[in-house]
């Protein structure tokens, strides 16, 4: 059985190319993209203007620019994740 990404219920801009992400299921954390930012659809947000106008897309439970560009919902969600206190991302394992 395929388990599904939980859905993001907010995405916040911290500055950089900090995005605060939070999920239905209690999974929050600040992932930082600057290192994924390559290739023709992400080199464009390097301007942290373009970044910053990010928008929640949350029926895919993904993040997009006004470019197009969008992550990987289950991307987004180990990075989140991963960046979560361990009680948080310990109980989003479960």
């Amino acid at each position: 059985m395929c388990k599904l990404t939980p859905k993001i219920v907010a995405a916040d801009y911290i500055g950089d190319y900090r995005i605060r992400l939070r999920y239905e299921d209690g999974v929050a954390g600040e992932i930082d993209l600057e290192p994924d930012l390559w290739g023709e659809m992400f080199e464009p947000l390097k301007d942290k203007t373009l970044f910053a106008q990010f928008k929640l897309y949350p029926e895919r439970s993904t993040i997009y620019w006004p470019n197009e560009a969008d992550l990987a919902p289950e991307f987004l969600y180990d990075r989140a994740r991963t960046s979560a206190p361990k009680d948080k991302a310990h109980h989003a394992a479960e």
